[in-house]
């Protein structure tokens, strides 16, 4: 990346960049308290961390516009060793998390992200959406009618105003006009204030109060590592839905040390690990806040707004907050993919579900995506196994048998060839010719060394052609030189 575009993305569209980035903070708020409480923590611990993080990752993440926080499946992986060993533990963690993405990402492992398809992309997206919605109802329950009519308004805002000017982002006029309207007239409605105490002072600096001994290393690096794993995996399904949302590329390595440097800051600031955020990413784009200013933003109006606006923050309605997550979830929905269900092949669809299903109900991202590639694994695996073919053909005097295999030879198609073989033929001479065959590894090459041997246990003569220098090199790795002979 040149300076020059570095630049620009800074400084294009920066009235844009900065309302948009404004409502993404607005955004972040609830979700980072509630995942705050799921994790074990204060509220500020996760607020903290989000602004540091937002303001980090804006200077030196990968991805313009995306926002990052304190919130979604990094918060339930630090929840049980919260609850086992307390908060400076977490921040140590937190610690070593940052700078196991740092490594990950000088070591170019964001390449990871290539076995991620696009059915477990639109899965990851649509079980967002599911659950972006379902973490509203606990607003819609149990309140009073005037909720419901502040929410429907919230929403008549949000969706009619862009018709008539597009000018300020809608759901910060939202925020503006409920907010008015509940401090001019009283009503009973739950406020930010009522989801958990806010910070009033500003970060600083801390070290984890934890001794630095093998035995603390060995306890906080299992829940570092999956710390690390779930937040660039997060980080990098919210990187790929930009870059398709805004036909634009990113640095997903640049992404991933970007994220590690973050952490590492919130850990320092006392804060809990975070990642990007694809409902307020979402929301952000939604409203012009492509470049890095609005993720700048978001943070620093987060910051802003806890200490110099506490006041005003704490009587927002939580319904205006409902509105614009109702919002972004139905934005963030694929509804395309109700129709491709039909259309697409039965297995695709299947790996789309299923990782919307293992999502929903473990509430776990990287649960979801890991299931998905597994599961697409094994569908591509069985489809590429059913493509090899094995065809015998015997010479005119009927003394030697020739096997053609076509195809691609790994540890799952490997057993075609022995199945193909009769190793009780007549013939005195064997041919297996590779021509149009690829072996791919050393589970495919040794069940070629044992057919031939095989073959050789009944006193056939037995010659390999045509198999390619990757072949030899694994039969060589074998030690089955000879069977090039």
């Amino acid at each position: 990346m040149t300076v020059k575009h570095y630049l620009r993305e800074w400084t294009e569209q920066p009235v844009r960049n900065i309302l948009a980035g404004m409502v993404g903070t607005f955004a972040l708020i609830p979700e980072v308290i509630a995942f705050s409480y799921v994790a074990g923590v204060a509220p500020e611990v996760g607020l903290f961390a989000s602004f540091v993080i937002s303001v980090v990752i804006a200077i030196t993440g990968g991805r313009p516009g995306m926002i990052s926080g304190a919130a979604g499946s990094v918060a339930l992986v630090a929840a049980s060793l919260v609850h086992t060993h307390g908060l400076q533990y977490l921040l140590l963690a937190t610690l070593l998390a940052g700078g196991i993405q740092i490594l990950f990402g000088l070591l170019r492992l964001q390449s990871i992200m290539c076995f991620v398809s696009r059915e477990v992309e639109t899965g990851f997206v649509n079980a967002l959406a599911i659950l972006i919605f379902s973490a509203q109802v606990p607003q819609m329950l149990h309140v009073s009618w005037q909720t419901y009519a502040l929410i429907a308004l919230g929403l008549g805002i949000v969706y009619l105003l862009p018709r008539l000017s597009a000018a300020i982002p809608s759901p910060l006029v939202c925020i503006v006009v409920l907010t008015t309207l509940c401090i001019a007239v009283p009503m009973p409605v739950r406020v930010v204030a009522d989801l958990g105490p806010l910070p009033t002072g500003l970060p600083h600096f801390t070290l984890p109060a934890v001794p630095l001994s093998g035995d603390a290393l060995l306890t906080v690096l299992p829940y570092a590592f999956a710390m690390a794993m779930v937040g660039i995996l997060e980080s990098l399904m919210t990187a790929a839905v930009v870059d398709e949302m805004t036909d634009t590329h990113s640095s997903k390595r640049m992404e991933c040390t970007g994220l590690g440097l973050s952490n590492i800051m919130a850990g320092l600031f006392g804060g809990i690990a975070g990642c990007g955020m694809i409902g307020q990413t979402v929301g952000n784009l939604r409203y012009g806040g492509r470049g890095r200013l609005s993720t700048f933003t978001a943070g620093a109006f987060l910051l802003l707004l806890l200490v110099a606006l506490h006041p005003l923050v704490a009587r927002v309605p939580v319904a205006a907050l409902v509105a614009i997550m109702i919002m972004v979830s139905i934005s963030t929905f694929s509804w395309s993919s109700l129709r491709d269900l039909l259309r697409h092949p039965r297995l695709s669809s299947a790996v789309m579900l299923v990782t919307v299903a293992v999502v929903v109900l473990t509430h776990d991202l990287a649960a979801g995506v890991a299931c998905g590639v597994l599961l697409n694994g094994l569908f591509f695996s069985f489809q590429v196994m059913r493509m090899v073919t094995v065809t015998a053909q015997d010479s005119p005097d009927g003394q030697t048998r020739t096997y053609h295999v076509r195809g691609q030879l790994f540890f799952a198609s490997a057993s075609l060839l022995p199945d193909a073989v009769d190793f009780q033929d007549a013939t005195s001479d064997v041919i297996i010719d590779l021509a149009n065959a690829y072996v791919w590894d050393l589970s495919a090459a040794a069940t070629l060394e044992q057919t031939v041997s095989r073959l050789r246990a009944h006193h056939r003569l037995v010659r390999i052609l045509n198999a390619g220098a990757h072949t030899a090199s694994l039969l060589i790795k074998l030690g089955h030189k000879e069977l090039l002979s």
